[in-house]
């Protein structure tokens, strides 16, 4: 499980992103924070893997958070990631806290699914580190800083929508089974040939996994499963 302390001045902000974390597989909430002192004594008791963490706090700012920790930390122990969630839209905080080693700035306010977006790129791009071999070709260095990089910031295939990559991964999401690209398009409203066109986008990006079925006779069945 992939620990996450959230750490919000508002308690009804942080519950609502508690709510959200943990209704995400792999995730689970080891602690909430509303100020930069109980973030710092959260962090040395639950010892999180990634903390969603404000900039606006009562008593020091998100950023002086990252560089004590970063200033404190045992380097033989493994440190967190940071996912920035706030309203400061200054342009030297974001720069600070990419310096900090924020793997992503989300601006409030944003819809509850940017959030669960990527904490799911999050995961994957986790899994692939801990699981890959131990040298990285630069085609799987893309591949990961790919992951995490929002929706918005990277170009989708000629022809692919966002919204149409929204509503196939929402489809596959919702499964507990396998689906053939002819039952997304029945469950989405595509064309069978668009459903397999976004499909395939997102086995590419590592959000979908294929399986091929083999039968008695004739060509295989191309199966479906969200992996994200």
């Amino acid at each position: 499980m992939i620990r996450v302390l959230i750490v919000d001045d508002d308690v009804r902000v942080a519950r609502n992103h508690q709510e959200l974390v943990e209704s995400v597989p792999e995730f689970t909430v080891v602690g909430t924070a509303h100020t930069a002192a109980a973030a710092l004594a959260q962090v040395r008791g639950h010892r999180p893997d990634l903390i969603l963490l404000d900039l606006h706090l009562p008593d020091a700012s998100g950023i002086s958070v990252m560089r004590t920790l970063r200033a404190t930390s045992d380097p033989d122990t493994p440190q967190p990631d940071f996912l920035m969630i706030t309203a400061v839209r200054d342009i030297a905080q974001v720069r600070s806290a990419l310096h900090g080693g924020a793997v992503h700035y989300l601006l409030k306010p944003f819809p509850l699914t940017a959030l669960r977006d990527q904490l799911e790129r999050y995961a994957v791009a986790r899994r692939q580190m801990e699981g890959g071999p131990g040298e990285a070709t630069q085609q799987e260095v893309d591949r990961l800083f790919g992951l995490l990089r929002p929706p918005a910031a990277r170009s989708l295939p000629k022809g692919l929508t966002a919204a149409t990559v929204d509503l196939v991964s929402g489809v596959l999401r919702a499964s507990r089974d396998e689906l053939s690209a002819a039952e997304v398009a029945d469950r989405s409203g595509v064309s069978r040939v668009t459903a397999r066109r976004y499909l395939e986008h997102l086995c590419a990006d590592g959000r979908a996994e294929l399986r091929m079925r083999y039968g008695s006779a004739g060509r295989p069945e191309h199966l479906y499963r969200w992996v994200a």
